[in-house]
This record gives C-alpha cells, structure tokens and sequence, in this order.
C-alpha cells in the first residue's frame, strides 16, 4: 500500500469516527501531497516514502511557526488547534534517534565527509542528512555538528 493510499484510509477511518480535527488535518496533508506531485511533474504517479515523509515534515514546519506566531500574538485559542493538527502529523513520522544515536551517526557522517573545521559545514550537514534518512530534524542535526566540529 503506497502512503497515499494509506493516507487516504485513514481519512476514510476518521470520517467514519467523526473526528473532524484529525479528517481536516488528514485532508491537508493529502492536498499537500497530491501539489507536491504536481509541482514534481509526476502527478499520475503514486508518492514514494520520501516524498511523503517531505511533504509531512514541511506541514509541520507549518504547524511550528504558526503555534509561535499564535503564542506571540496571546492566541492560545489558535496556538491549541495548530498543536492537535501537530500532534497528528508527528504519528506519520519514523521513530526519532536517541541523543547516543544521534551523536554516533553525526561522528560517522564527520568521518565520511572529511570534514576538519566549520568552513566545511555543508559537506558534513549533507552526509549527516543522508544517514538521518527523516529520523532527525535539521536543526538538532546542524547543533550536534557545529558541538562535534573541531573550530
């Protein structure tokens, strides 16, 4: 079963549960899926994982920014309704790599780059992302390299 069709019963699922937070949140990331492929040029096509663990983290890069915008603004109203949305997008996410794991893999990406100082950052990023495979975010990946990078 390829994502979009996962994802398209689970929506069924919680029409059926008339769990309406969890159907609009589910109905949005299909639109943003289904653009995706579209912007991609492979529109007929079935989504692959990645393109749905992309498409799922983009959403909830969405869902950040807007709880903070919301907290800033004093609407916890909004802030709460964006934090349920967040909380169901995080279910679509593989398991997150332990602080020990996460050390190991950036030591291990360092190691495969050759990197030897801060200029070379980016070639150390791009192989600790490769090795991550969606199960770190950049941000805790780009604080563990510039912590174990030699100055």
């Amino acid at each position: 079963m390829n994502p979009l069709e996962n994802l398209e019963a689970q929506i069924k699922k919680s029409m059926l549960a008339r769990d309406k937070c969890r159907t609009d949140t589910l109905r949005g990331l299909k639109a943003a899926l289904t653009y995706h492929l579209q912007q991609t040029g492979r529109f007929g096509s079935p989504p692959t994982q990645d393109d749905f663990l992309l498409v799922v983290r983009r959403e909830i890069k969405k869902r950040q920014d807007a709880i903070a915008e919301f907290q800033k603004a004093a609407r916890s109203d909004l802030a709460d309704a964006e934090k349920s949305q967040l909380t169901i997008l995080e279910e679509f996410l593989p398991a997150a790599l332990s602080d020990a794991e996460l050390d190991e893999l950036v030591k291990k990406a360092i190691a495969q780059s050759g990197a030897t100082s801060k200029k070379q950052f980016g070639l150390a990023m791009k192989a600790a992302q490769e090795l991550a495979a969606g199960r770190a975010d950049n941000a805790t990946l780009s604080k563990r390299l510039q912590t174990l990078l030699p100055g």
